[in-house]
C-alpha cells in the first residue's frame, strides 16, 4: 500500500525538492507551507509519517507537534536548520521520533522515512497481537491493545518512543538495559553512542510517569550500567 507523508516546510524550493524525490521513491506526499494549513490537512486525512520543519509561519512546528500529540502517535521526523543539541532535545522531548539537520541528503532522508514508517507499522501489526492486553506495574496500567497508559485511572500522554521504552521495561521487569540495548530495542537501528537521544526520552518519560522525576521509582538508573524497572 502506498504510504502517505505530510510534508510541512515553508521553503517552497526545499518542499518541492523533497516532494519530487520521495514521490519517485514511491511515497504519496501532501505539502503544507505553514502550521495552520498543516493542522487542517492533518485533520482531513490520515498519514503514515509527518516531515516537520520547526520554523513555520502562523503556527510554529513545536505548537503543531504538541497539538497533534494529544490525539495521534503518527511518526514525526523533524527537519531542522539548527544544529544545536538543545534544539534537537526539545524537538524529541515534545514528541518527535527522529530529526535530520539541514542540509541533508535525499538518500539519508528517504532511509530515515522508511525506517520510521517500518517501526510504527511493524509495532502496530505484530507486537500487540502476540502480547497480553494489559500490564500493570504498581499504579500504572499499560494497555497494549489500545496503546494507552494510565496512572491511577488517568491517561498518561506518551509519544510512540516513550510508549515503547515503558513497554520494554514492563515486559522485562528483572532485566537491566544499557543505553545501547534500549536504542536497539526501541529504535531498531545501530547505536553510535548518541546518549543525548536516550537521556532526553528518559527524562521526558519520567516527567510523565513519576511523582517526583528527580527521585524516580518506576525506572531506576544504575550509574555506569543502564536502567531497570523499579520494585514495588
Amino acid at each position: 500500500m502506498e504510504k502517505t507523508i505530510l510534508l510541512i516546510e515553508d521553503d517552497r524550493s526545499i518542499s518541492e525538492m523533497v516532494r519530487n524525490y520521495l514521490t519517485k521513491e514511491g511515497f504519496k506526499v501532501i505539502c503544507a507551507f505553514d502550521g495552520e494549513e498543516a493542522l487542517n490537512k492533518f485533520h482531513q486525512s490520515s498519514f503514515h509519517l509527518i516531515l516537520l520543519d520547526l520554523m513555520l509561519p502562523k503556527l510554529n512546528g513545536m505548537d503543531f507537534l504538541k497539538i497533534i500529540r494529544e490525539k495521534s502517535l503518527v511518526p514525526v521526523l523533524i527537519l531542522s536548520a539548527k544544529d544545536g543539541e538543545v534544539e534537537k532535545a526539545l524537538g524529541l522531548g515534545f514528541g518527535a521520533d527522529d530529526y535530520i539537520t539541514k542540509p541533508f541528503s535525499m538518500i539519508e532522508l528517504a532511509a530515515r522515512v522508511r525506517a520510521a514508517i517500518r517501526r510504527a507499522t511493524d509495532y502496530s501489526n505484530s507486537e500487540m497481537i502476540k502480547k497480553p492486553d494489559k500490564i500493570i506495574v504498581h499504579e500504572i496500567t499499560l494497555d497494549i491493545h489500545n496503546f494507552l497508559a494510565e496512572k491511577n485511572g488517568k491517561e498518561i500522554k506518551l509519544t510512540f518512543k516513550e510508549w515503547k521504552i515503558l513497554k520494554l521495561f514492563f515486559m522485562n521487569p528483572k532485566r537491566v538495559f544499557t543505553k545501547e540495548q534500549i536504542y536497539h530495542s526501541v529504535w531498531e537501528e545501530d547505536y553510535y553512542g548518541d546518549e543525548n537521544i536516550i537521556n532526553v526520552h528518559m527524562r521526558r518519560l519520567r516527567e510523565k510517569i513519576e511523582d517526583d522525576p528527580s527521585s524516580p521509582h518506576y525506572i531506576k538508573t544504575l550509574w555506569g550500567i543502564g536502567y531497570r524497572l523499579g520494585e514495588f
